[in-house]
């Protein structure tokens, strides 16, 4: 039987009412974890981040502040990981009870260097975004992630604490550092696994607008074409055939992909010489 390994949940955040909830749903693990560390952004208020701390006792949490957004976060939070494994849980999540022990589950047993599970939405759709952003989600979990392991979103997965502090994030990769990771962890021969069972719940954020929508999935389109090119991916991209969603929603994202294509190529060329740093803990306030 393997051994209990030490295991570290990280939360990235920027100021989301949901990270109470989302920190909750650990207190009920079948398997606790050892620690909770929210890496969270420079604009997140600290007095924000004690009240969350404050409603969970039975939890060891620690929290620090960087300056770069949620992926800065990300990036700078490895260097205070001291745990054997990271899980990720996103601030808009909340994880069964035994969540934890199914995702870290294939690590232990030395069958993966990394795991991700699915993600399932809180509530029914309430508006059209919503309608296609859970789709969409059903559509990655469903076709894509059990047969490219690259395509799991980071919100919901466990890793080999080395692993993440060798691979590192790329902060110059917003938006699709996931794929970053991944596709570099795999080409290094590093195992990666997809767990159906160790789900969570998704809220998404009520009220958004078609206009916030479409400009938040041109980011990410711009991210992931940038990550293609730096890791010589984008030949076999372009050649796959994917079902598309049934959505109307998909025509207008389907219009802003050559745009994209084009855009994320001349960035990454702008940025690819950047040197990659990495940053620090924003020092706190002291009383």
């Amino acid at each position: 039987m393997p051994s209990m390994s030490s295991v570290c949940v990280e939360i990235a955040v920027r100021d989301d009412p949901h990270l109470v909830v989302a920190l909750g749903s650990l207190v009920g693990q079948t398997r606790t974890p050892d620690r909770v560390l929210i890496a969270a952004s420079q604009d997140s208020s600290v007095d924000f981040l004690q009240s969350a701390v404050r409603a969970h006792p039975s939890l060891k949490i620690q929290f620090a502040r960087f300056s770069g957004g949620v992926v800065g976060a990300r990036a700078g939070a490895q260097a205070l990981v001291l745990e054997e494994i990271t899980a990720f849980l996103d601030s808009d999540e909340r994880a069964p009870p035994g969540w934890l022990a199914q995702i870290v589950g294939p690590i232990e047993r030395g069958e993966a260097d990394f795991t991700g599970g699915p993600t399932r939405p809180s509530q029914p759709a309430r508006s059209s975004v919503e309608e296609y952003m859970q789709l969409l989600e059903g559509s990655i979990y469903g076709e894509l992630v059990p047969s490219r392991v690259t395509y799991l979103p980071l919100q919901n997965t466990a890793w080999r604490s080395r692993v993440l502090q060798d691979l590192g994030f790329d902060p110059r990769i917003p938006f699709a550092e996931d794929h970053d990771l991944e596709t570099r962890a795999v080409q290094a021969g590093l195992r990666g696994t997809f767990v159906p069972g160790a789900w969570v719940y998704h809220d998404t954020e009520p009220g958004v607008t078609h206009f916030q929508w479409a400009r938040k999935r041109y980011r990410y389109l711009v991210a992931m074409t940038m990550s293609l090119v730096k890791n010589h991916e984008l030949g076999r991209r372009l050649g796959e055939h994917r079902v598309p969603v049934r959505h109307r929603l998909r025509w207008v994202e389907g219009a802003m992909k050559p745009v994209a294509l084009v855009h994320g190529r001349v960035r990454w060329s702008r940025v690819r010489r950047r040197p990659l740093v990495v940053p620090r803990p924003v020092p706190e306030p002291t009383a």
